[in-house]
C-alpha cells in the first residue's frame, strides 16, 4: 500500500546548528536505508515560506501500523508531524514512463458527475479519459495516478506529472476530457536531496 506523507518540522529554540546538522545527516542515512528496503519510494520539497521546513513523501508499507514504525524510525521525527494520505490503486494508473527534462508536479482532481449526465456519456467521458492519459504518460508527462479517499459526492485522485513549466501543464490538464467535471489543485515539487530518484546510482 502506498501513502503520501506530509512531513512538517519544527526545530525548537535554542537548538545548535551543530545538532540540526547531526540529526540531518542521520536522517539522510535512514532515508537511504528505507529506500533500499522499498518502502521509501520518492521525496519532494513544496513551496515554502521563509523558514518552514516540509517535505512531501511517498511510502510503502503494508498498512498504517507498519507505517508508523517506519516513520517513527525516522530521525527527523523528534522535531515533525506527520500528515497521512492512503492511496489505492487508480484503474488508469500508467506502466513506468520515459523520464522528460521538467518539473514535476502532483495535481488532485475533485470530479463531479453532473446530474444531467446519463450512465453511457459518463462511461463514454471515463473511456476517453484513460485514453489520453495513456497518450500523456507515453509523452512522458503522466508519471502516476492514485486513488484518495473518496467524499460522499465526489471521486478523487492525485497524479504526479511531469512539465516544461506550470503553464504547459494547465495546458495539459485542460485537453482531459473530464476537466469540465473536475477541480485541480496544483503543487509544484523541487528536488529533495534525500529523493530516491535522484540518489540512484
Amino acid at each position: 500500500m502506498e501513502f503520501l506523507v506530509t512531513m512538517t518540522t519544527v526545530v525548537p529554540n535554542g537548538t545548535t546548528d551543530q545538532t540540526v546538522e547531526e540529526i540531518r545527516s542521520r536522517e539522510a542515512t535512514r532515508s537511504r536505508e528505507l529506500s533500499a528496503d522499498g518502502h521509501l519510494l520518492r521525496l519532494w520539497r513544496p513551496p515554502l515560506r521563509p523558514g518552514e521546513w516540509r517535505t512531501l513523501g511517498l511510502f510503502s508499507a503494508a498498512d498504517e501500523d507498519e507505517l508508523e514504525d517506519i516513520l517513527a524510525s525516522m530521525p527527523l521525527r523528534v522535531w515533525r508531524s506527520d500528515q497521512v494520505v492512503p492511496l489505492s490503486d487508480h484503474p488508469n494508473d500508467p506502466p513506468a514512463s520515459r523520464a522528460i527534462p521538467g518539473t514535476e508536479f502532483l495535481t488532485t482532481f475533485e470530479v463531479t458527475f453532473p446530474d444531467s449526465a446519463g450512465e453511457q456519456e459518463v462511461a463514454d467521458v471515463k473511456a476517453r479519459e484513460a485514453a489520453r492519459i495513456h497518450e500523456l504518460a507515453e509523452e512522458g508527462h503522466v508519471v502516476r495516478l492514485w486513488s484518495l479517499p473518496p467524499t460522499p459526492r465526489h471521486w478523487r485522485a492525485l497524479g504526479l506529472w511531469r512539465a516544461e513549466d506550470a503553464t504547459e501543464l494547465q495546458v495539459l490538464l485542460k485537453s482531459l476530457p473530464m476537466d469540465a467535471w473536475m477541480t485541480t489543485e496544483t503543487t509544484p515539487l523541487t528536488e529533495h536531496p534525500n529523493d530516491p530518484a535522484s540518489t540512484e546510482a
